[in-house]
């Protein structure tokens, strides 16, 4: 049995911290709403009164929080969570952030003798309650090494992508093509209903050729529903995608596509869509096209 320290109990990291359990480890899990933490304790894990307790005596600590300046908040300063872990632990950071944080945090963890790494991950709420995500896990041998048994609990696909840093880019291609087919999917439904097509039929056939994907597969009755309620909020795009283009400028990488998409998201964030699924891109198709409401 691991101890693990949960730091995140949101939408993903709630059901990830209970299949951690399930996989029979004893699981510490902190969360600033502490309502949060009842799905947790209810599988058998304990709840924490700060991040700092749920560290402490941790052989492994997960964080699972929004953004960067979330992240660097808790793991790092004065009685940042590396303060309170022990030589030799292990810090696992699968949140979404800017590739350069993940590399700090693996260099303030190297010079504090405890293993980083960075290891964001795919698969949305479904996924993370099936344990089946996709984790794209960056750090040096030794670290993913310590890392895969704990990850295995939570992933189906688990793939050790680079150094430091490496995961978060990784994560950050996964959200500029994520984006990018959301916005193809609503742009095809609005296209399909303007011509009177039966859109159920025509997804049923698009997702059988080329054009299938998962994001079809999983979005596509959401949207034709028009039922947007969050596996992945339009709020944490907006600021994934934010990570793709200031990450791509400063690689001095075009992503055209990417851009516009990007602007689409935060339009529709500023329109007050940021707490429902990223899949609503649709009302704002819509909306450009003069049809439905946004």
């Amino acid at each position: 049995m691991t101890t693990i320290g949960f730091i995140g109990l949101g939408v993903m990291g709630a059901p990830m911290a209970v299949n951690l359990v399930r996989a029979g480890h004893d699981v510490v899990g902190y969360n600033r709403t502490p309502a949060k933490t009842e799905p947790l304790v209810a599988s058998g894990g304990r709840a924490a009164a700060s991040p700092q307790d749920a560290a402490n005596g941790a052989d492994v600590v997960i964080t699972m929080l929004p953004d960067s300046p979330d992240v660097e908040a808790v793991v790092l300063g004065d009685d940042g969570l590396l303060t309170r872990m022990s030589p030799g632990s292990l810090l696992i950071d699968m949140s979404t952030i800017r590739p350069d944080v993940a590399v700090r945090l693996a260099e303030e963890g190297r010079r504090l003798g405890i293993h980083v790494v960075d290891a964001p991950v795919s698969g949305g709420e479904q996924g993370a309650i099936d344990a089946t995500l996709s984790i794209m896990a960056g750090g040096d041998a030794a670290a993913y090494e310590a890392a895969l048994p704990v990850l295995e609990a939570m992933g189906s696909t688990i793939v050790h992508v680079g150094p430091p840093g490496a995961g978060q880019t990784v994560k950050a291609a996964n959200q500029l093509m994520v984006g990018g087919i959301i916005e193809l999917v609503a742009e095809s439904l609005v296209f399909l209903d303007a011509h009177g097509v039966d859109r159920q039929k025509a997804v049923e056939v698009l997702a059988g050729g080329l054009a299938g994907s998962a994001i079809l597969d999983r979005k596509a009755a959401g949207m034709l529903a028009r039922a947007f309620t969050p596996g992945f909020r339009v709020d944490l795009h907006h600021k994934d995608l934010g990570i793709v283009t200031a990450a791509a400028r400063e690689a001095g990488v075009a992503i055209p596509l990417g851009a516009l998409t990007a602007s689409l998201m935060g339009a529709l964030r500023a329109q007050g869509h940021g707490a429902l699924d990223h899949s609503a891109l649709l009302l704002q198709v819509e909306q450009l096209s003069g049809r439905g409401e946004a």
